[in-house]
């Protein structure tokens, strides 16, 4: 099935240009300029990955990928022409999939692009050489077959790296995990120490799993070693 992507950018210039670069692909491209026909865009059409600008008329980048978090799971790559790391924690806490910073390389945003396709088609994508497809954890529920995560009963609504984040912790459940190998495992790239990103996703999970801040249930925290959750 031919892959849609959503680019939203308000600069004609750039959103061109990567609709270029990305139908050089092979990939069939939705550009919008601003995050009304964005919104609208993503619900009239078969989306498998956004790529949307930080700042835009109307709707904001990041009011844009909220919206678009509460009814989609498909990969969000924000387009920042900010370099502050707050910004990308933001964006990464409100659900974001990766970041680039402008200036960019197109071919560098056409990697990201792919990478983020092969990530979320094989973690929703049920793979019968599994052993593993199902664990429970008192009441947190989550299954990679079909990709979905309940707790008490109620569905969770996870994004394709906070899904793989929670999997691969239920897996090592009552071992503690560091960043580097959470990163590493999930991301597929080499850790550095200044990377936030294994932080920001965390918190976000917690708050969908309504943990409280200084007591979670179940995502815990080893200071100075890494993230646990019990057997």
């Amino acid at each position: 099935m031919e892959q849609k992507i959503l680019v939203a950018d308000d600069e004609t210039e750039i959103a061109d240009l990567v609709e270029v670069y990305l139908k050089n692909e092979g990939y069939s491209v939705i550009k919008c300029h601003n995050g009304t026909d964005a919104l609208k865009c993503a619900r009239e059409n078969e989306i498998s990955l956004a790529v949307l600008d930080v700042m835009m008329p109307d709707i904001d980048g990041f009011a844009l990928l909220q919206r678009l978090r509460t009814e989609y799971v498909f990969p969000i790559i924000m387009l920042t022409a900010k370099v502050e790391d707050m910004d990308k924690i933001t964006g990464l806490t409100l659900g974001a999939d990766d970041y680039i910073t402008k200036p960019f390389n197109p071919l560098e945003l056409v990697a990201r692009v792919k990478t983020q396709l092969r990530r979320y088609t094989r973690y929703n994508t049920a793979d019968p050489r599994r052993e593993v497809t199902e664990i429970d954890v008192r009441g947190l529920h989550i299954n990679n077959s079909c990709h979905k995560c309940t707790l008490n009963g109620e569905e969770i609504t996870l994004t394709p790296i906070e899904f793989n984040i929670l999997w691969y912790l239920c897996r090592h459940k009552g071992s503690v995990v560091s960043s580097e190998e959470l990163f590493e495992q999930v991301w597929g790239e080499k850790f550095l120490d200044s990377n936030n990103t294994v932080m920001a996703h965390i918190a976000r999970l917690r708050e969908k799993l309504h943990e409280p801040p200084r007591r979670p249930k179940y995502v815990k925290t080893v200071w100075g070693v890494g993230y646990t959750i019990e057997g």
